[in-house]
């Protein structure tokens, strides 16, 4: 029997952990699979592990692994796999396929701009648009992210596009900000990153001082797009064996 095992990266702040739940209920009733369940990477349960017997439990005999992750780091290569790993070694009857994150996709630049068109400000001449990822020490990271806001900057004609991190990864955004601030420019500030957190509050926390020159826009599970790009990961598990990546 065919499941699907959602596994959302989890965070301390219960608003965001209910908004990635909702977003991937709403997923699970576009999938006509009867056994769905919801686990987390860290920090909120289900774990991984326990997600997996969740499904097992149910009946599985096919799990179809969906990570809700935007760009592809650790947690895709080595803290998943990882896991499944230990399941496959754990439960060797059952089939594991595993997805991929949701990567470069023109949706997510569709969604990018659209958060950025949202924003309630008028965006001037000499705006700088700063896209901000979360950071990772895996150079990939940093790559895609790059590729993301040079396709993004072209295809849509925009001002000056910049990328930043939160962490793990250069240019930090506290000293992108510093650096553009002193420029007197409008500053427009495009979270790539799913849903409310810590992070994002702490990015409004250092931005609540500058004003007027400094727009944050909405993170990127709001849009319908992103919703759009999860079940197309999803259904590229599910209908051709030979597409899965079996563990």
């Amino acid at each position: 029997m065919q499941a699907i095992l959602y596994i959302s990266h989890g965070s301390r702040l219960k608003a965001g952990v209910k908004e990635a739940t909702d977003f991937i209920q709403q997923c699970q009733r576009q999938m006509n699979v009867n056994i769905q369940e919801i686990c987390f990477l860290e920090l909120v349960k289900p774990s991984i592990a326990e997600g997996i017997e969740n499904c097992i439990q149910q009946g599985a005999t096919h799990i179809a692994v969906v990570p809700l992750l935007l760009l592809t780091a650790v947690h895709a290569k080595k803290d998943i796999p990882y896991q499944l790993k230990k399941a496959k070694e754990k439960y060797p009857q059952i089939d594991f396929a595993y997805g991929s994150p949701l990567g470069i996709q023109p949706k997510l630049m569709e969604s990018l701009y659209d958060q950025l068109m949202a924003q309630k400000w008028e965006i001037r001449k000499n705006a700088e648009i700063l896209i901000v990822g979360r950071g990772s020490s895996d150079p990939e990271v940093k790559r895609d992210l790059n590729e993301i806001a040079s396709r993004f900057q072209e295809t849509y004609r925009l001002p000056a596009v910049h990328v930043c991190f939160l962490y793990g990864a250069t240019p930090h955004f506290d000293e992108t900000v510093a650096a553009l601030i002193t420029e007197k420019k409008q500053i427009i500030i495009l979270p790539y990153l799913l849903f409310n957190g810590l992070l994002i509050d702490g990015i409004r926390r250092k931005i609540k001082d500058y004003g007027d020159k400094i727009c944050l826009c909405e993170t990127l599970g709001h849009h319908p797009n992103v919703q759009t790009a999860l079940l197309e990961r999803i259904r590229e598990l599910l209908p051709n064996k030979e597409k899965q990546w079996v563990i």
